[in-house]
């Protein structure tokens, strides 16, 4: 029995006895279905990720925030680095997944920023992710990481994608739309882990659900359409494709930044970073053909 497993079981809250099962696929927490008299319930057991920008205190606020905005299942327990959700008998997504059902992500994203932001008390906090990747570049740096000669272009490329960003409203976005954070229970969608939870602007969770999800030109038009209610000018548009960019770029810095840190069971952080420097590059060299060169 690991720490993480022996924290869920001394909880407090459970009624009877428990069954415990761990739940695969995160890649940077323990995460279980426990289930006992009462029901079934999901835990999550993580610590606050400063290298990350990761504080639990206001990744429990986002939660529950999103359960009032009927996104996300009902926060029961959050202290000391474990949340304990109700859970949702529901499918996760896969990219495909994503791809087939995108109407109905973006209307939910769509939400995400309109319901979350008066839901939000006490402190704060901001997700922009160009200050991100220069805080992950001059950790690299220091670190002495493989890759560190490579920061010194990249900063030079997030320079100038963010000089292409345009003035938007602030929303409260979820700024990790991976398809595994979208789960189907046949009648809804529900978002959920909300680590990166903070007030920025949609376009990184736009930028960010492309990048992550492999839209292409077409379905990108159409899911700008759909949020925006409107076809973009020109001007958003370079903001949207710039920030897909970034989006990319951050995904691979932060396997980097995780292969220094972390070390969760069976993740693959070397090749997690590989796989979407290469996005990055990909999706750059479409942004250079089309608007200029970096």
């Amino acid at each position: 029995m690991n720490h993480a497993e022996q924290q869920v079981r001394a909880l407090p809250l459970w009624k009877g006895p428990i069954t415990l099962d761990v739940l695969k696929g995160g890649v940077s927490n323990s995460s279980f279905v426990v289930s006992d008299n009462s029901g079934k319930w999901v835990a999550r057991v993580g610590e606050d990720y400063p290298f990350h920008q990761v504080s639990r205190l206001r990744e429990a606020t986002a939660a529950r925030a999103a359960f009032e905005a009927g996104l996300s299942p009902e926060v029961v327990y959050a202290e000391g680095g474990i949340m304990v959700l109700r859970h949702i008998d529901a499918r996760t997504f896969i990219e495909a997944d994503v791809r087939g059902n995108w109407q109905a992500c973006v209307e939910t994203v769509k939400r995400c920023h309109h319901e979350m932001p008066k839901r939000i008390l006490g402190q704060g906090a901001i997700f922009w992710v160009f200050q991100i990747l220069r805080d992950y570049a001059a950790t690299l740096m220091d670190k002495r990481h493989a890759r560190a000669g490579e920061v010194s272009r990249w900063m030079k490329i997030v320079d100038a994608l963010e000089a292409a960003q345009v003035p938007l409203p602030i929303i409260f976005g979820h700024h990790d739309l991976l398809p595994t954070n979208f789960m189907d229970d046949g009648k809804r969608l529900w978002l959920i882990d909300w680590e990166y939870g903070a007030f920025g602007t949609c376009m990184f969770d736009l930028a960010n659900l492309a990048a992550a999800n492999s839209f292409d030109e077409k379905l990108e038009t159409q899911m700008l359409d759909l949020y925006f209610e409107r076809r973009p000018d020109e001007a958003t548009l370079r903001a949207f494709f710039a920030m897909k960019v970034a989006a990319a770029l951050r995904e691979a810095m932060w396997g980097m930044i995780s292969e220094i840190y972390l070390n969760a069971p069976g993740v693959d952080y070397v090749a997690y970073a590989a796989e979407y420097l290469s996005r990055f590059e990909a999706i750059l060299k479409n942004y250079q053909t089309r608007f200029e060169n970096i």
